[in-house]
């Protein structure tokens, strides 16, 4: 398998974003996300940013090729905007890694330059836990 450095996923990130603005001002694709699966694959996804809440994070369409692919297991993953900078996911998509398979709490995700943590550190108490 191979491996794939956290510069090239972050590379492979910046590579898809193309902004452009939607109605109302609001903008699509104007964040990218790059994932690496445990089978080493890689899913690129971008945020659709709309009113009324309807739009969704770069990782959730990441998330979504992944699963188109048959896969659900995160090796590790990072959003990046235009000029590089990295975004830590929200806390939706915390819990979305988390929902599509526990396994992913132990997911390498890119915080930033040179800063990666496992998703248990941004998600240390899953709404499930006392179930």
């Amino acid at each position: 398998m191979n491996i794939i450095s956290n510069e090239e996923l972050m590379n492979k990130a910046k590579s898809i974003i193309k902004p452009h603005e939607v109605k109302h001002g609001f903008v699509a694709s104007d964040c990218g996300c790059a994932l690496v699966t445990n089978e080493g694959n890689v899913y690129l996804g971008v945020s659709i940013d709309t009113c009324s809440s309807m739009g969704f994070c770069a990782e959730h369409s990441a998330i979504a090729a992944m699963i188109t692919g048959g896969e659900y297991k995160i090796k590790k993953i990072v959003a990046v905007l235009e000029d590089g900078m990295v975004l830590p996911p929200c806390g939706r998509c915390r819990e979305f890694m988390y929902q599509i398979d526990g396994d992913n709490l132990e997911s390498d995700v890119i915080i930033g330059d040179n800063k990666v943590v496992k998703l248990r550190e941004l998600l240390p108490h899953t709404w499930d836990e006392n179930l």
